[in-house]
């Protein structure tokens, strides 16, 4: 559906700068558009690839275990269907860490790991996301940002005068996310199981 709400837009354009006489204004602003896709693009590699061995150090340091057990009693209280030292558990703290750092494409294999692993433990069934799936979903998508690394870097690219001012906003705006996401995974739950009956 996005691809033809997107195509819809671009061929769109297109026709209104053809009936205007404008088609080279089109040309020019999607070449130009591609040239700074492609420098905006180089230069996250470098704020990327320095938070990816952020996290590769505290993976090999062992502060991921240390954070597991730090985290522990939020995990048994979010996943009580996972067990403890499943390797499920593992894959979710690395991509709640690199959401929390906000590094986004970090967490996305980190994801998929976790939704492998909670898949294995969904056996009666498998064809259905299982209540530690949905909730592991709904924290994914609206996970607390402590540091938006990703956006911080778009804004140092665009220029910003003050790259780091959206720190605060951001940290109140996805908690408030993260806060709404667990009160609606556990009431729709609730709402599901008591109906179900």
């Amino acid at each position: 559906m996005v691809n033809i709400i997107w195509l819809f837009m671009i061929v769109t354009g297109i026709l209104v700068a053809a009936w205007n006489g404008k088609v080279e204004i089109v040309t020019s602003a999607a070449l130009e558009s591609a040239r700074s896709a492609v420098n905006v693009s180089l230069g996250l590699i470098a704020i990327m690839t320095f938070w990816l061995g952020i996290m590769r150090l505290a993976e090999k340091a062992g502060l991921i275990r240390i954070l597991a057990r730090v985290v522990k009693p939020l995990t048994s209280f979010l996943f009580p269907s996972v067990p403890k030292n499943h390797p499920a558990i593992g894959a979710i703290i690395m991509n709640l860490s690199a959401n929390i750092l906000g590094l986004g494409n970090a967490a996305t294999p980190m994801g998929l790991i976790a939704m492998q692993e909670l898949q294995k433990l969904n056996t009666r069934h498998p064809d259905t996301a299982s209540d530690a799936m949905c909730t592991f979903l709904a924290l994914n998508t609206s996970c607390i940002t402590l540091i938006p690394a990703t956006v911080i870097g778009i804004r140092m690219q665009a220029g910003s005068a003050n790259p780091t001012e959206i720190v605060g906003t951001t940290l109140f705006a996805t908690g408030c996310g993260t806060i709404v996401a667990v009160i609606a995974d556990r009431f729709f739950r609730s709402l599901y199981y008591r109906y179900r009956r």
